[in-house]
C-alpha cells in the first residue's frame, strides 16, 4: 500500500521559505532562484530515513532502477545511505542498479512509455525485487504508465520511490510507496532537478525566480 500523507513532509512556500542569505548559493545561481524550498541538509536527513524505511520493509535482494536524468542524485545518495543499515537481523540488503530513461508518448489510441532498456534486458526483471527511484512525481501518468510495462515483466515485486511529489490538480492521484516531501505547484530547481538542463548542480532545492527562467529559456 503507498503511504498516507502522514508519512511523508509536507512543504507549503509559506512555512519553508528560506532566504538565500541564509545558505550558500553558488554564486553563477544567485540571482536566478527566489528561495530556497528545502535546504541540502534536510534533503540529505530524509534521505536515510526513506533508506532506513526501504530496508526494514524489503524481502529479499533488490533491483533498484534509477530514473534518469532528474533522479540520480537522489539515486546515489539513498544508495549510499541503504548500503550502511542492515535489516532487524542485521543482514545488509544485496543491490544490483539499473539505469532507465523513460519517455511518454500518447497517440489517437493509447498513452504509454518508451524505455531506454530493451525488453530482452527487462526479462532480467522476472522473479526479482524492484525499486524504482524518481527525483519527482508530477502529474503521476508518466509513473503508471511505466509501472503497467514493468508488471508485464513479471518481477517478484515493485515499488517506487520519490524525493518530491507535487501537490497539482492535474494529479491522478498516484502516490508512491516511500515519498520525501510533497512540494507545492511550483517549478522547482536543484538537487539534479533541471530546468533546460541547468541548476542540476545546486545542492538545495530552489524555486526558480523569472530572472532565472528568461535567463536559461531555450
Amino acid at each position: 500500500m503507498p503511504m498516507d500523507a502522514s508519512q511523508y513532509i509536507d512543504v507549503t512556500t509559506e512555512k519553508n521559505h528560506y532566504s538565500l542569505d541564509h545558505f550558500v548559493i553558488p554564486s553563477h545561481y544567485e540571482r536566478d532562484v527566489s528561495s530556497i524550498l528545502i535546504p541540502h541538509g534536510v534533503i540529505m536527513d530524509r534521505v536515510n530515513k526513506l533508506a532506513r524505511l526501504i530496508v526494514d520493509e524489503a524481502k529479499g535482494p533488490l533491483v533498484v532502477c534509477c530514473i534518469l536524468k532528474g533522479g540520480h542524485q537522489y539515486f546515489a545518495d539513498l544508495i549510499n545511505a541503504v548500503k550502511k543499515l542492515t535489516t532487524k537481523n542485521g543482514e545488509t540488503i544485496p543491490l544490483s542498479l539499473e539505469f532507465i530513461r523513460v519517455k511518454s508518448y500518447k497517440n489517437d489510441q493509447s498513452e504509454g512509455v518508451t524505455m531506454s532498456i530493451t525488453d530482452e534486458e527487462c526479462n532480467e526483471f522476472r522473479g526479482k525485487n524492484l525499486l524504482i527511484v524518481e527525483d519527482i512525481i508530477d502529474t503521476g501518468a508518466t509513473m503508471v504508465q511505466l509501472l503497467k510495462k514493468l508488471e508485464t515483466f513479471e518481477p517478484k515485486s515493485i515499488k517506487v520511490t520519490s524525493l518530491l511529489i507535487k501537490k497539482t490538480p492535474k494529479s491522478n492521484g498516484y502516490i508512491p510507496d516511500y515519498v520525501g516531501f510533497a512540494i507545492p505547484d511550483a517549478f522547482v530547481v536543484g538537487y539534479a532537478l533541471d530546468y533546460n538542463e541547468y541548476f542540476r548542480d545546486l545542492d538545495h532545492i530552489c524555486v526558480i525566480s523569472d530572472e532565472g527562467k528568461k535567463k536559461y529559456a531555450i
